[in-house]
């Protein structure tokens, strides 16, 4: 079962995509800020990490840098989840090393086939509903 990190540092919005991404079959870890999320990334080794963009400490900009420069997770996929996008946001997360980009709130049918397609792990099959 693959590891999935979220780092967002809103408890309401990290504890919903837990679950979600628990009910299709993913191990979840979880960070409440940048600093954590960078600590996480080293200490679990997560197929994919969801990373927040606007937070407090450390932004998730800053943190998929540090991320990126550690060399256990230079090649982990990141997508970058952010409620205030603008133009040129997708752009600046990508430049910061996230291979992929969803605005909030998630869609999770679309934020799937993201995962889907970075790390190959189909959720096909699966409640949809949950």
């Amino acid at each position: 079962m693959p590891t999935i990190l979220i780092v967002e540092d809103h408890d309401d919005i990290r504890d919903m995509i837990a679950r979600r991404m628990e009910k299709h079959g993913f191990s979840v870890v979880t960070a409440g800020n940048g600093v954590e999320g960078v600590l996480a990334a080293a200490q679990s080794a997560p197929a994919l990490i969801l990373m927040d963009i606007n937070m407090p400490e450390l932004d998730g900009i800053e943190a998929t840098m540090q991320i990126r420069a550690a060399a256990p997770n230079q090649q982990t996929p990141v997508i970058a989840l952010t409620a205030y996008a603008l133009p040129g946001d997708a752009a600046r997360a990508k430049a910061a090393g996230c291979d992929d980009f969803h605005p909030k709130p998630v869609d999770f049918d679309r934020l799937f086939q993201q995962i889907e397609h970075l790390i190959g792990q189909t959720t096909s099959g699966l409640d949809p509903s949950s």
